[in-house]
């Protein structure tokens, strides 16, 4: 069976990079051939944590896509991205530096797929203000989650998981993720403008058209905007102590969707507008593909394999873990590789020297799965998420070209890591 659930995914997986048949009709099939086989039951799909659909991630997008479909009725979009090209003085470069940092900040803060789903109307709104290519500032923004996702327990889902296995606090991961994730945010700003050349040029009249609007003008129903303002301070709220009200991020979704749809009074035609039914379907076959990779025990055999090689040596054990971590992440979703491999990470922390730091090959374990989500289309939840809005919008992203960029880098990012993990845990202890 585990050859089957290889062939499965290795196929699907390639014909979701020709990018010539529709992604989700492929995660779907691919989905059916495992479950017909069977190579996973049905249990193992719709209730186990480990191995079957991620409810709480297609909760969360479904609740944080009704949202959005609301909040865009009020013109709050519209008002931000003139107010934000005004502030940039129309620079296209100055805007993705901006949009840059505003995604960094608030995926360390929230849920790295509720802030795509949030900036990328506005990103969208901009670059139609000034006829530029949207697909660039899209694509610059989802690396930028990723990356600010990484530097706090919240930030990123894959954290929670080895916070949890760990016994690690938000504190912990603030004072040793931080630093390095701010270190790769400067990286990766000053490499835009070589990341996404040519993508900068704007007509001047369209510049000075967006500096001559008001964006006050922009707001259609204040009322509204109220409603909604509050329905999100109080998500957002809710997403930051989730865990003292024992209540998951899906559902604090759920609920405040739930809430403004009764308070504003919208017809079901228009506050489900917005939600991208095709990305949750492809959500859940590439949930079971990979669940049947977990179930067969394709991945801790893989994992396994990888850390084997070490030899007990603490420096090159955490140096395979951040290299392995990276590129196996990008291919398959970072949460169940994570979930596979920190029952063998904790193994390993009891069998290391006792001079290296105890949490040094968590902290390789997260930077990995966390940097290594921007390898690929595929590599994290909010890849899948943007392309599906920039499809819908009319600036499809392909496979290839997320990748190629995605290559450059998740390889600087890792090549940030590497010494960054020597030198604070093995040169200063």
């Amino acid at each position: 069976m585990i050859y089957f659930a290889v062939a499965v995914f290795v196929i699907a997986y390639g014909f979701i990079a020709a990018d010539r048949i529709n992604k989700t009709v492929v995660a779907l099939t691919g989905a059916a051939a495992v479950v017909i086989l069977p190579v996973i039951s049905s249990d193992d799909i719709f209730y186990s944590r480990k191995t079957g659909i991620d409810w709480d991630v297609i909760f969360l997008l479904l609740g944080m896509m009704i949202i959005v479909s609301v909040l865009r009725q009020t013109g709050v979009f519209e008002y931000v991205a003139i107010w934000s090209a005004k502030r940039a003085k129309g620079s296209p470069l100055r805007i993705m530096i901006l949009l840059v940092l505003v995604t960094a900040v608030a995926s360390a803060l929230l849920d790295n797929v509720t802030t795509v789903l949030l900036i990328a109307p506005v990103t969208l709104l901009v670059c139609d203000r000034l006829e530029i290519n949207a697909a660039p500032f899209l694509m610059a923004e989802v690396f930028a989650s990723n990356i600010g996702g990484a530097a706090t327990l919240v930030g990123d889902p894959p954290n929670i998981i080895i916070a949890s296995r760990a016994g690690l606090s938000f504190n912990a991961f603030l004072v040793h993720m931080a630093p390095i994730v701010v270190i790769v945010l400067v990286a990766f700003i000053a490499l835009l403008p070589r990341l996404f050349p040519g993508s900068f040029a704007v007509d001047p009249d369209r510049v000075d058209d967006v500096m001559a609007l008001e964006e006050h003008e922009a707001i259609q129903d204040r009322r509204l905007l109220i409603k909604c303002g509050l329905v999100l301070a109080g998500v957002f709220a809710g997403f930051i102590g989730h865990s003292a009200l024992n209540l998951e991020p899906s559902v604090v979704a759920l609920l405040g969707a739930g809430v403004l749809i009764v308070i504003s009074k919208m017809e079901r035609s228009d506050y489900l507008s917005g939600v991208e039914w095709e990305t949750l379907l492809f959500f859940a076959g590439l949930f079971v593909m990979v669940g049947a990779l977990v179930d067969t025990g394709a991945i801790a055999a893989l994992a396994n394999g990888a850390t084997e090689l070490t030899g007990g040596n603490a420096l090159l054990t955490t140096m395979g873990i951040l290299g392995v971590s990276a590129p196996v992440s990008g291919i398959i979703d970072n949460i169940p590789y994570v979930a596979t491999m920190t029952p063998i990470v904790a193994e390993l922390s009891t069998t290391l020297p006792n001079d290296l730091h105890p949490d040094a090959l968590w902290w390789a374990l997260a930077l990995g799965a966390d940097f290594g989500g921007n390898l690929t289309a595929v590599g994290a939840s909010a890849n899948v998420v943007m392309l599906g809005i920039a499809r819908r919008a009319g600036h499809p992203i392909t496979f290839w070209e997320f990748t190629r960029k995605g290559i450059v880098v998740t390889v600087v990012s890792v090549a940030l890591a590497a010494p960054y993990l020597w030198l604070r845990y093995f040169v200063f202890g």
